[in-house]
C-alpha cells in the first residue's frame, strides 16, 4: 500500500512513521532541515519511553513520488490551496486524500444533501481551488486527536493520543475507508469508522473556535481559559453560537458545551496551536477555525457576535504580528 504523508510535520510525521513501521510504503512531503534530518537519518519517533527510528523514502518534490493509494494531507489548512499544482503527480484514478487538517475540510458539502449540496466555502478554498483539482470524490475525512511535537530536525515526540476518525463524505463503509482503517489500525492508530464523520468534526472545531484565538490573544494556556469565569464564559458563547449553525446544517454534538469546556481544561498548561504559531512567527489558522463558522452562518441567516468580535481581534492581532 502506497502513502504519501504531505506535510510531515508532527502529526504527519508520527502517522508515517508508525505506518511505514506496520509495512506500508510511505513516502513523506516535507521541507528544510527537517527533511534534511529525515532523508540523512530517518524519522526518530519518541514514543512510550522509547526511540524509533524508521528509514522512509522523503523529498520536497512531490513528482518524484508518482500516484500514492492513499495521500494523508497534514499541513496547516491554509496552506493546502497553495499546494494543490504541486500535488497532481501522486494522485491517480483511484488515489484517496485523507484530509487531516483543521477545521471545516473543503469538501465539506460533498454529498451533504439539501439545499447546500455541492457548495464550495470560500473562506476554506478560495475559488474552489482545492474542490476542482483534488476534487471532493476523493475525499476520506480524518479528526486529529493527537498531540505531538518536533523536538530537533528528524525527531517527532509523540505527547498523548492516538485517535484518527475517519469517514466517506456520504456515511458508507467503502472498502477505501475499510482498508485506510485497518492499515491504521495495524499502525497502533486508533481509526474508528464514523457514520456522520462531520460530527467528529464538529465536535473538534468546537473547542479550536474559541480557545485557540483566545490564547493567541491573551497567551492562556488551556487550564486558565477554561477555569477563569470571563474567557470561560466568552468560550460558552462562541460555541453556543456555533452549535446553532452546526444544528442547521443536521450535525450532532454528542457532548454538551460544559463538558467540552471542561474536556478541554483537563489537558492542563497546554498552549493551543494558535498560540504556538503565534509565538513561533507563523501565520495562524484563523479561516479553517472561525472565518468559516461565520461564512457558514452567513448560508443560514444565522448571526454569530461573539465569532465576529473575536475573529475582527485575531485578525488584527495577526496584522501587527506580520508588521512587527
Amino acid at each position: 500500500m502506497k502513502v504519501c504523508i504531505y506535510g510531515a510535520g508532527a502529526i504527519g510525521g508520527y502517522i508515517g512513521a508508525q505506518l511505514a513501521r506496520a509495512g506500508a510504503e510511505v513516502s513523506f512531503v516535507a521541507r528544510g532541515p527537517h527533511l534534511a534530518a529525515m532523508r540523512e537519518r530517518g524519522v526518530t519517533l519518541q514514543i512510550n519511553g522509547e526511540e524509533r527510528v524508521q528509514k522512509v523514502r522523503c523529498t520536497s518534490d512531490p513528482a518524484e513520488l508518482g500516484p500514492q493509494d492513499y495521500v494523508f494531507i497534514t499541513l496547516k489548512a491554509h496552506s493546502v490551496p497553495g499546494v494543490v499544482d504541486l500535488m497532481q503527480p501522486l494522485l491517480g484514478p483511484d488515489t484517496a486524500v485523507v484530509t487531516g487538517v483543521n477545521g471545516i475540510p473543503y469538501w465539506y458539502f460533498h454529498k451533504h444533501g439539501g439545499e447546500f449540496a455541492g457548495t464550495t466555502l470560500e473562506s476554506v478554498d478560495p475559488g474552489g481551488r482545492q474542490w476542482r483539482g483534488i476534487g471532493p470524490e476523493r475525499a476520506i475525512g480524518c479528526v486529529l486527536y493527537p498531540a505531538a511535537e518536533i523536538v530537533a530536525p528528524g525527531v517527532i515526540r509523540h505527547v498523548y493520543g492516538n485517535k484518527f476518525p475517519l469517514g466517506e463524505p456520504d456515511g458508507t463503509r467503502s472498502q477505501r475507508v475499510r482498508h485506510l482503517s485497518e492499515m491504521m489500525e495495524a499502525a497502533e492508530l486508533d481509526a474508528p469508522i464514523r457514520d456522520d464523520i462531520r460530527n467528529e468534526i464538529w465536535l473538534k472545531l468546537w473547542g479550536n473556535l474559541c480557545f485557540n484565538p483566545i490564547s493567541a490573544l491573551t497567551h492562556a494556556t488551556l487550564d486558565v481559559i477554561t477555569s477563569d469565569p470571563g474567557t470561560r464564559a466568552l468560550s460558552r458563547s462562541m460555541m453556543l453560537e456555533a452549535k446553532d449553525i452546526a444544528e442547521r446544517f443536521g450535525v450532532h454534538f454528542r457532548v454538551d458545551v460544559e463538558r467540552r469546556i471542561n474536556g478541554a481544561g483537563a489537558v492542563g498548561a497546554h498552549k493551543t496551536s494558535m498560540l504556538q504559531d503565534l509565538e513561533a512567527g507563523r501565520a495562524m489558522e484563523i479561516d479553517p477555525l472561525l472565518t468559516v463558522v461565520q461564512e457558514m452562518g452567513r448560508l443560514v441567516g444565522q448571526p454569530t457576535p461573539m465569532i465576529d468580535a473575536v475573529l475582527s481581534l485575531i485578525k488584527q492581532r495577526e496584522r501587527m504580528a506580520q508588521a512587527a
